[in-house]
């Protein structure tokens, strides 16, 4: 089964040996987020909600560079640096996902990276 390799210059440069998606098999696999704004390179970091909102639309970004929406996707898995931050951060995710949301896990992580409140990664069926 062969893979793509998928690139957004909507979406944060990796900084690490990964990339922003993989398409394969029907299936496009995108890697974490954070809240980097890519248009300037800094971390947005105004509280839970502007995060999930920043992180959102990187993922939306990346879904759109691989021929996919936030509609395709059928799995998300969000990392919180603390549960207090739960309550805020699904209000602002269920206004991307109002109709017929994607399975989800939301975990509590001891660390992020550069100290965000909120990573997620994404799984969409694309065909």
């Amino acid at each position: 089964m062969p893979k793509t390799v998928i690139r957004s210059e909507r979406a944060p440069t990796p900084v690490a040996a990964y990339s922003q998606a993989v398409k394969a098999g029907g299936f496009l696999f995108l890697s974490g987020q954070i809240a980097i704004d890519p248009a300037t390179g800094v971390l947005v970091s105004a509280g839970i909600e502007a995060e999930t909102r920043q992180v959102l639309e990187n993922l939306k970004a990346v879904l759109e560079a691989g021929g996919a929406s936030l509609s395709d996707v059928v799995k998300i898995t969000a990392y919180l640096s603390d549960m207090r931050y739960f309550a805020a951060f699904n209000a602002v995710y269920v206004t991307y996902f109002r109709d017929e949301p994607p399975a989800r896990a939301t975990v509590a992580v001891s660390g992020l990276p550069r100290g965000v409140c909120v990573e997620m990664d994404a799984t969409a069926f694309v065909g």
